[in-house]
């Protein structure tokens, strides 16, 4: 088996808030990486409005040149105020999304890896809500059938393929925010580590790290490509590589002064699935 090799990027924001210097030394580093696929863990947007989809579209297609992308949406790319509680139906949420982007929970395959998307953002959902108004449009949810259903995919594919499971809520609690991105999230866990996934994909909290679910599942977050971090921390995204017997988390930092992306560090892992194929 080679190695398969991941970048993990979230929270774009286009808007008023994205940094574009740094969506520019992407376009540029990525392509040079040699990545196997690429995951865009939502938050394309600011606001859901059409010239941000646009922008953020460009950027996806330039990525798609290099390698397959795997793209989902984030609660910044819900239109959350065209049906509250989902009062005039769910679908008109991610109206916009569609258009540009299409399905909102893609399967990608690409050499030795396979990727399920799942969707965590659902506005202002009975699902999401919490006892906190600081959560309303912000916190998601991630409801037991997208969990069944990266399950099946795993359990259909072939053992020696690295299982990626992405959404876009941070799995695990924030370290400066304190705060875990989904509704019920004790749940989600539980359903994540059983799920079969090698590696579960996150972002939204603007904050990056890296641990790990009972069972062995790696949790990764990826923080922003904006100028709101957590802690004016800077932006961070993630590479990993998995081979047989390990998964390798390479965090990857931006220097503002010189325009680019430098390492920052190394996580790794012992494959909780060690594989004994070819």
């Amino acid at each position: 088996m080679s190695a398969v090799r991941l970048v993990l990027l979230s929270d774009l924001h286009v808007g008023v808030h994205c940094d574009l210097d740094q969506v520019r030394a992407l376009e540029r580093w990525i392509p040079e990486a040699a990545p196997t696929a690429i995951v865009l863990a939502g938050d394309l947007t600011q606001r859901a409005r059409h010239g941000e989809f646009q922008r953020a579209l460009a950027f996806v297609e330039l990525l798609r040149r290099t390698a397959p992308v795997l793209v989902i949406p984030g609660n910044h790319d819900v239109q959350w105020w065209t049906s509250p509680l989902h009062l005039f139906g769910a679908r008109r949420l991610h109206a916009k999304y569609r258009q540009y982007f299409g399905d909102l929970t893609p399967t990608v395959e690409a050499p030795g890896a396979l990727l399920v998307g799942t969707l965590s953002a659902h506005g202002i959902a009975p699902g999401s809500m919490t006892w906190n108004l600081r959560d309303l449009a912000v916190k998601g949810h991630l409801p037991a059938a997208e969990t069944d259903r990266a399950t099946r995919v795993f359990a259909a594919a072939d053992p020696a393929l690295v299982r990626v499971v992405a959404l876009h809520h941070n799995v695990l609690r924030g370290e400066i925010s304190r705060r875990m991105g989904l509704a019920h999230w004790r749940s989600a866990q539980e359903r994540l580590a059983a799920s079969g996934a090698d590696l579960v994909l996150c972002g939204h909290d603007h904050q990056e790290s890296v641990g790990q679910l009972a069972g062995g599942a790696v949790v990764v977050a990826a923080s922003t490509h904006s100028n709101r971090t957590r802690g004016r921390h800077p932006t961070v995204f993630q590479v990993i590589e998995a081979d047989r017997t390990a998964i390798t988390v390479r965090p990857q930092r931006w220097v503002a002064a010189e325009g680019r992306f430098d390492a920052a560090g190394e996580h790794r892992f012992a494959r909780w699935r060690p594989l004994t194929v070819d």
